[in-house]
């Protein structure tokens, strides 16, 4: 089934206000911020005169933009006064869901959160529940979920606050002690935190037997682990799906895949993970679709495809 989902309106600290011309108006918490956005094609709904009063910074691209690994490197210019770290917080749509997260003005256009994902940290939370209370009703171990290329931990947290013993994984050191305070003032605890390049965790768990009864992917286009391992998408992709195929669990699992770039498609990538995930074992389900933003004119801007296998 394909699907096309969005945030939901119950989510108050985000809010994508216009779009187009390469740009996008965003609405972080307090502050408004206009980005960079290549998939904009078509003309904003807002003149510049309004966009401009509202805006509170601007990133402007740098001398790396277009560069392989550097496509969104540059620089913030700040029009009005706001905080150079803030909180925003998501109240999901499901009871129970709630979790907060640090934002900050990278050099890399990014602030600390994708909110299109916010659709598979809803589906995350739904699948752990369901994974939870059966272990609950049988007497099996807590479920485990484990986040690869995890940056800071929105999904990790959506696992976590279900009541699974989750995993987080990133090969940057700085971004995973980020996903760490977003836990601490989230008011949860234990989770397991590992710097390491994706792969090579992923080969060594297949190889110690162990399995996770959810597994999260959101790999980069471009990327390098800890120890200077080279990461590219289209030549890593498929060696990383047979080795995450070995290590979740045959049974009463699920594995989310989501993909930013400009050349996979859903069905691209719904057609990797069947073949890597579907040909010998039995599954339940098997959706994939586009996640996207809407802005308040009805404007749909898509930002990535997501695959999600339930077993």
């Amino acid at each position: 089934m394909m699907t096309i989902e969005y945030p939901g309106e119950f989510w108050k600290d985000y809010q994508l206000l216009d779009c187009g011309n390469f740009e996008k108006l965003e609405r972080f918490g307090n502050f408004v911020m206009a980005r960079p956005e290549p998939k904009a094609l078509w003309d904003k709904s807002m003149s510049d005169e309004q966009w401009n009063k509202m805006i509170h910074t601007r990133f402007h691209t740098g001398a790396g933009f277009g560069k392989a690994g550097k496509e969104d490197s540059g620089t913030w210019e700040r029009r009005r006064k706001m905080d150079d770290q803030w909180y925003i917080r998501y109240k999901g749509e499901q009871q129970g869901l709630d979790f907060s997260l640090r934002l900050g003005l990278t050099s890399f256009k990014h602030v600390g959160v994708f909110p299109e994902q916010s659709s598979n940290w809803e589906y995350i939370y739904r699948q752990t529940s369901e994974l939870v209370q059966k272990a609950q009703q049988t007497g099996a171990p807590r479920p485990k979920v484990l986040n690869l290329f995890a940056y800071t931990g929105a999904a990790s947290l959506a696992a976590k606050a279900a009541g699974a013993d989750v995993t987080h994984l990133d090969s940057v050191r700085q971004v995973v002690t980020w996903a760490r305070g977003n836990m601490e003032k989230s008011g949860m605890d234990n989770i397991r935190w590992i710097v390491e390049d994706a792969l090579k965790f992923a080969r060594r768990e297949a190889k110690r037997g162990n399995v996770y009864q959810g597994i999260i992917l959101d790999p980069p286009a471009y990327g390098h682990g800890p120890d200077g391992e080279k990461w590219k998408l289209d030549e890593c992709l498929n060696d990383m799906l047979k080795c995450v195929s070995s290590i979740l669990a045959p049974q009463d699992s699920f594995m989310v895949l989501n993909l930013y770039s400009n050349g996979f498609s859903a069905v691209l990538g719904e057609t990797m993970v069947r073949q890597n995930f579907c040909k010998d074992a039995a599954f339940k389900s098997l959706d994939c679709g586009e996640l996207v933003l809407k802005d308040s004119f009805g404007k749909l801007l898509p930002l990535s495809v997501v695959v999600r296998l339930r077993r």
